[in-house]
């Protein structure tokens, strides 16, 4: 491995390791929001995110905790670019985040939707098959589609009486 992939590696570990704001048991890697890490020959360090939807509140404390861990370990020169496309998908949750979920009582997303064509607009609740974390039944009700962030609904087990988060697929 020649010392720019080496450096490289070790500058994407730091930024793999950050950790999203909202759901502290992910790191930005794990979340997959994480897209590109480079090092340029001056030593500037280029980190290119992606948001889990347009308009994510959390993309600017990424961007500064990204910066702040970079600034740490002597990287003086750090940009963070936002890129949009391709557009995030509740997919890139890699199976160690999944795990972090529900280790943490969250009930994780399921497969995300695919469209050939437009998206349907629908005011109604979106569908889902998913069980509670807690006790695994799948008798659940969902009580609101949005929950402490955009990007989870709140649901309850009607088995245990339970409430719980459910990250959206998206």
């Amino acid at each position: 491995m020649s010392a720019v992939t080496t450096a490289t590696r070790s500058v994407h570990d730091l930024a793999g390791s950050v950790t999203d704001p909202e759901m502290p048991m992910l790191t930005l890697a794990d979340l997959g929001v994480l897209r590109d890490v480079a090092v340029e020959d001056d030593g500037r360090v280029v980190v290119t995110i992606t948001p889990t939807y347009s308009g994510c509140p959390a993309m600017a404390t990424m961007r500064d905790d990204l910066v702040h861990v970079l600034h740490d370990h002597g990287h003086a020169d750090v940009e963070v670019r936002v890129s949009l496309h391709p557009a995030w998908s509740s997919d890139w949750i890699t199976e160690r985040g999944r795990r972090a979920l529900r280790d943490h009582g969250l009930s994780v997303p399921g497969p995300a939707p695919r469209h050939d064509g437009p998206v349907p607009l629908t005011l109604l609740p979106v569908p889902r098959r998913l069980t509670c974390p807690r006790c695994g039944s799948d008798a659940v009700a969902l009580t609101s589609e949005f929950g402490p962030t955009a990007c989870k609904a709140m649901y309850r087990c009607t088995a245990c009486a339970e409430p719980f988060e459910h990250v959206k697929e998206i």
